[in-house]
C-alpha cells in the first residue's frame, strides 16, 4: 500500500544512505536504505508533532543569525 509520499534516496560516497521527504523537507540517514527510511519516518513524525505543538519556537542563539 502506497502512502503517496515522495521520498528521495541518495547513496552517499561513504556508503551511507540519505532519505529526504520532498513534501516536508525532512531528511535523515542510515547505513542501509531500510535504516535511512526508518529514521526518516521517525524524523517526519517528530517534526509533525513539533509543528502541531502550540509552544513557540525558541529564538536562534547562534552568531550567524545576528544581523
Amino acid at each position: 500500500m502506497s502512502t503517496g509520499r515522495e521520498i528521495r534516496l541518495i547513496e552517499e560516497d561513504d556508503g551511507w544512505w540519505s532519505a529526504i521527504d520532498e513534501e516536508t523537507g525532512v531528511a535523515s540517514q542510515g547505513e542501509t536504505r531500510e535504516e535511512a527510511l526508518t529514521n526518516l519516518d521517525e524524523a517526519v513524525e517528530l517534526t509533525e508533532e513539533a509543528r502541531d505543538d502550540e509552544t513557540p519556537a525558541p529564538e536562534p542563539d547562534a552568531p550567524w543569525f545576528d544581523e
